[in-house]
């Protein structure tokens, strides 16, 4: 996954788990240790897809748009990646049978990626973050007891 792709993801947790408040680029990106400008860039995509609106000037921000309980991670990787799955053999009239064997390998883990990207949504991320906190919390807890 490209790092456009992952601050996207990251971007839109951001957003959807606060979806009544405006978050700025430069406080997500304080949170993920990424540049506001490199996050600006991927606001200006996730804006020309619908997923989030920008409110200019001071106490603007971004808030998020999209659905989701619909949106999938391959939805948001989609925008920054090429998503095809177009593996390739450099010339396959002549591939070896090691080659056309690693080929298929490849595409087998392609398939299943994608497949997992296309199945995760938003909503599920943002449960699952719920989950890990809440176990996190137990944790400590148990342990300060002890």
């Amino acid at each position: 996954m490209q790092t456009a792709s992952r601050l996207a993801i990251y971007a839109l947790i951001e957003l959807a788990a606060n979806p009544d408040r405006q978050i700025s680029a430069s406080d997500i990106g304080e949170k993920y240790r990424v540049s506001s400008h490199h996050l600006a860039k991927v606001f200006i995509t996730l804006g020309r897809a619908g997923l989030v609106q920008s409110v200019r000037g001071v106490g603007g921000g971004y808030t998020f748009t999209g659905n989701a309980k619909r949106l999938t991670l391959l939805d948001i990787i989609s925008l920054f990646e090429d998503t095809s799955n177009e593996c390739k053999l450099s010339d396959p009239s002549v591939a070896t049978d090691e080659e056309w064997e690693l080929f298929s390998v490849t595409k087998e883990i392609n398939d299943m990626a994608l497949a997992t990207y296309g199945s995760i949504t938003i909503a599920t991320l943002l449960k699952q973050i719920d989950r890990r906190k809440a176990s996190t919390a137990r944790r400590q807890t148990a342990s300060a007891a002890s």
